[in-house]
């Protein structure tokens, strides 16, 4: 037990650059706590205490903000960053050295008995507000976007984005070793890139038919920013 709450002070360090200590971290990051909480959940809930575990769980959540079923299975290294609003389901399986950020949820779909909420792999991280719900495998590796709703098998080594979520394969493999990139402004916006591209496409065929369009015409934004006096507004 020692070990496991030593490595989850290290995870906590090694993830959070504000992190300062690991006094710090063992003291005032609720995440941690939240952590450290469920284990003790757990150990009664498979002892057959039930009462005691679900009551310990609350506590957690009261003093925390992360509501966490003691059956869960949370792996070695799990970082739990801000914390507030992490749901975590009875039937959910957390792989090791996995982030998960604030108002994130692992739900279910259904309320039949059994496996019914998702299992990470691996080094998975899951942005500020995604939802992942359903009896599904998010491979190792993965990145889950901000605000994110993933409802289908995420195979290792990819990226989902968008409502619901998009899976986007690597172009590159991500070594095992390397640093979480928690970036959600490097993430593609796949509905903008899809437009742009049409756009491209359709100025394309005007200059090889030296046509126009009847009206406004409304070009692809320039770094980003779209003109309003393309739009009847």
């Amino acid at each position: 037990m020692l070990a496991a709450w030593r490595r989850d002070v290290r995870a906590a360090m090694e993830r959070d650059p504000a992190a300062r200590s690991a006094l710090t971290v063992a003291l005032s990051y609720p995440g941690v706590h939240a952590i450290w909480g469920h284990r003790v959940s757990q150990w009664l809930w498979h002892r057959h205490a039930r009462l005691l575990a679900r009551l310990c769980a609350e506590l957690t959540r009261m003093l925390t903000g992360v509501e966490i079923h003691p059956a869960a299975t949370l792996g070695p290294g799990l970082f739990i960053d801000h914390a507030t609003g992490v749901v975590i389901g009875e039937t959910t399986q957390i792989g090791a050295d996995v982030t998960i950020y604030q108002g994130v949820t692992l739900g279910g779909t259904s309320a039949e008995t059994g496996k019914r909420h998702p299992t990470l792999g691996d080094r998975v991280i899951i942005g500020a507000g995604a939802k992942v719900l359903g009896p599904i495998r998010v491979g190792d590796d993965s990145r889950i976007g901000a605000n994110a709703v993933v409802v289908k098998v995420v195979p290792a080594g990819s990226v989902v984005v968008g409502v619901p979520g998009q899976i986007i394969a690597r172009s590159r493999p991500r070594a095992a070793t390397a640093l979480p990139r928690t970036d959600d402004a490097l993430l593609p916006d796949l509905v903008a890139e899809s437009l742009e591209t049409l756009f491209r496409r359709v100025d394309q065929l005007e200059m090889l038919t030296g046509g126009h369009l009847a009206g406004h015409i409304i070009h692809p934004p320039e770094a980003g920013i779209w003109h309003g006096e393309d739009f009847s507004i």
